[in-house]
């Protein structure tokens, strides 16, 4: 396998398969800019960080899939480029020689409701649901989260999901600005209106998933834009509820990675039932001729991440 970050192949072994992975690309055609803490946002070249992972991916002849992990135009982009924004990034998906699993993100909300975005985004959806899995081989199963069921964005004003999430901010963020963690200590600063929740009936639905797949004695990849482990990054970006998700997976021994995105700077974590959890580093924050994308080899007992550029390789060895 090898790679220009370092990692070496796995003993000489070939993979069971492999898969293409970037995030947060929160494409748009407008001039940089910054994060509220100052970061650099690089609008218009994120789009050619996607188009060079394309063609990497191609060249490899070896991906059987990828999977974009949220946040595909940006909430700066003016709203009637909204939908030709986010059909531009998906055509580029498109130039990929295999399917793109897509998850939604708080920045593709901005732009546009569910009922438009899920089509476009392929997302297989009943209600206005985004969650659904797939089954690349018959021993490994990818389950994809909507960490956007109960939230304040996406859904119509007057939906119950979205009064639901209103009513918990509320309760738990005193600022005026439910996107200001102003006052909030430790892992309470999650509670902020760019982040979100799994709902009651995704969650008997994640637990039902887990079953199966058990039962069938497959190893799960959990994906969700919103992180689900506080070893791994910054509070403000974790999804509200993460603790009862993590809760319905630690139930079983099947989960073996949790993949993410949402906080830019990546990360990675162990928890304390042994499962990886690895935030993607963000295709938006690479100044012009960088990169952030990779693709992942699977194994029976690892995911070995290979990352180009400011996307850290990563090795993620599990009991298999």
């Amino acid at each position: 396998m090898g790679s220009a970050n370092g990692l070496v192949s796995v003993q000489g072994k070939q993979p069971l398969f492999s898969f293409g992975v970037i995030s947060d690309v929160q494409y748009a055609d407008i001039p940089n800019g910054q994060s509220f803490m100052g970061v650099p946002r690089y609008y218009r070249h994120s789009i050619l960080v996607l188009q060079r992972a394309v063609q990497k991916w191609n060249n490899l002849q070896k991906l059987k899939f990828v999977v974009n992990f949220g946040d595909i135009v940006d909430g700066f982009c003016p709203k009637d480029q909204s939908l030709n924004a986010v059909q531009k990034i998906v055509d580029e998906f498109k130039n990929f020689d295999g399917p793109s699993y897509h998850m939604i993100g708080n920045h593709c909300l901005y732009n546009l409701p569910r009922n438009m975005l899920l089509p476009l985004l392929n997302i297989p959806s009943f209600e206005g649901r985004a969650y659904y899995d797939f089954s690349p081989t018959p021993t490994y199963r990818f389950v994809v989260l909507d960490g956007y069921d109960i939230s304040a964005i996406g859904w119509p004003s007057d939906h119950p999901k979205t009064l639901e999430a209103l009513k918990f901010l509320q309760e738990k963020n005193p600022n005026l600005d439910k996107n200001s963690p102003v006052g909030l200590v430790g892992l309470e600063r999650r509670f902020l209106m760019f982040n979100g929740a799994v709902g009651k009936e995704q969650m008997e639905w994640l637990d039902s998933v887990l079953q199966d797949a058990t039962k069938l004695k497959q190893k799960v990849v959990v994906c969700c834009h919103l992180p689900l482990d506080p070893g791994t990054l910054s509070p403000e970006a974790l999804l509200w509820n993460y603790d009862e998700v993590m809760d319905v997976i630690h139930k079983y021994n099947c989960v073996k990675v949790c993949l993410s995105g949402h906080d830019h700077k990546g990360g990675h974590s162990i928890d304390s039932h042994g499962i990886h959890h690895r935030v993607l580093e963000a295709a938006l924050e690479c100044p012009p001729g960088s990169d952030a994308f990779g693709y992942i080899d699977v194994y029976d007992d690892r995911l070995t991440l290979s990352g180009t550029d400011r996307m850290e390789s990563t090795d993620m060895i599990f009991n298999p």
